[in-house]
């Protein structure tokens, strides 16, 4: 499995891949919440963020992205892995990833999870995320790079 970082060709494979996992864990397509995946090139690439994806034989196996909020912040998101590569680090590799391009493009990173998911939540806090609040089951972490 390898990381590469977006490139407009995979546009549509990633925007699937997203929604793909998304609607396995319950979720349907959010017009708020997933336009950004509409257009990743404009709403990511284009304004200082980043998107990376994974392949494995072709496939996509696992995306990451960091969005540019403002004032030197971005938001670390789109952390997803398929279902079957789970467990083997790949979550990690893209974490990683996305953690190496805020820092050396951003002075600090927000992110934001349901508070059901103790492993990535365990992950954002041995990375030096910090929990700033809790609302509906939603935990915001910050972290100065």
């Amino acid at each position: 499995m390898n990381i590469v970082p977006f490139s407009p060709e995979c546009s549509f494979r990633a925007r699937s891949f997203v929604l793909g996992v998304l609607s396995e864990e319950g979720f349907d397509y959010d017009p708020l919440k997933d336009s950004d995946l509409d257009d990743i090139e404009s709403n990511y690439i284009r304004k200082g963020g980043g998107f990376f994806i994974s392949f494995d034989n072709g496939e996509v196996v696992g995306t990451s992205a960091v969005r540019n909020i403002g004032s030197d912040i971005c938001e670390i998101k789109r952390l997803y892995v398929k279902k079957e590569c789970r467990g083997k680090g790949l979550g990690l590799a893209l974490f990683k990833a996305v953690l190496e391009f805020a820092k050396q493009n951003y002075s600090c990173a927000r992110l934001k999870t349901d508070s059901s998911l103790k492993k990535a939540i365990s992950m954002y806090l041995q990375h030096g995320f910090v929990l700033l609040k809790e609302d509906n089951g939603t935990m915001y972490f910050e972290k100065s790079l």
